[in-house]
């Protein structure tokens, strides 16, 4: 099992050690460490970049309770130094932190949220209908939004029967493996590109400005 550091610490420089490396059909190489700092592909979140003993990843995933990553090079078993492209974390923190502020404002609208993708430029939230659910406009996502924002929530983390709960302020919490801003002041503007209902479903796509 890889203990995911980053479900408890938003460092983005660390140690771990390495425990197998496996080549790859494609001539890369397989790296499981006992504890990780980059987030795997997967709950609607790219992967983290980032280099292992300066030596970039090419690619994270998640296998059962260990965490892959992908490396052109191999690595003996040991010591090894992390570090997370801040960069390219903050956009994807951003752009979930803003994936569950959606969320939020579809529930108070009478919608329940059922996917999510909170890529770089396909950043979309997908609802089903409760019982008196209306149409929203951009509007009523964007009202409430910025209201959260204004109150800079901070970012709550809970473990419940050994799943990661996250949440900001009282909002509702959400389980949730992904990376998220400490406060929602840090959030910056969300946009709400179009809001449309499809086959009975709302689809709400967004970025962050």
């Amino acid at each position: 099992m890889t203990e995911r550091l980053y479900y408890t610490s938003d460092a983005l420089e660390g140690r771990a050690r390495v425990l197998r490396c496996t080549e790859q059909a494609d001539g890369r190489y397989a790296i499981v460490l006992d504890r990780t700092l980059f987030h795997p592909q997967g709950g609607g979140q790219p992967a983290d970049k980032g280099w292992i003993n300066s030596i970039e990843v090419e690619g994270v995933t998640q296998q059962d309770d260990e965490v892959i990553h992908l490396l052109a090079q191999p690595l003996p078993v040991g010591e090894v130094e992390l570090k997370i492209d801040a960069e390219a974390r903050a956009l994807h923190t951003q752009l979930h932190s803003a994936g569950h502020l959606i969320g939020y404002a579809g529930e108070a609208a009478g919608w329940r949220p059922v996917k999510a993708h909170h890529w770089p430029g396909e950043g979309r939230i997908t609802f089903t209908p409760g019982e008196e659910a209306a149409e929203p406009e951009a509007a009523t996502f964007t009202h409430a939004i910025t209201q959260w924002q204004s109150a800079a929530l901070a970012r709550v983390i809970a473990f419940d029967a050994g799943r990661r709960m996250v949440r900001f302020g009282d909002l509702p919490a959400y389980g949730c493996g992904g990376t998220h801003v400490r406060s929602l002041s840090e959030l910056k503007e969300v946009v709400i590109s179009n809001v449309k209902v499809k086959k009975g479903q709302l689809i709400v796509n967004y970025t962050v400005a």
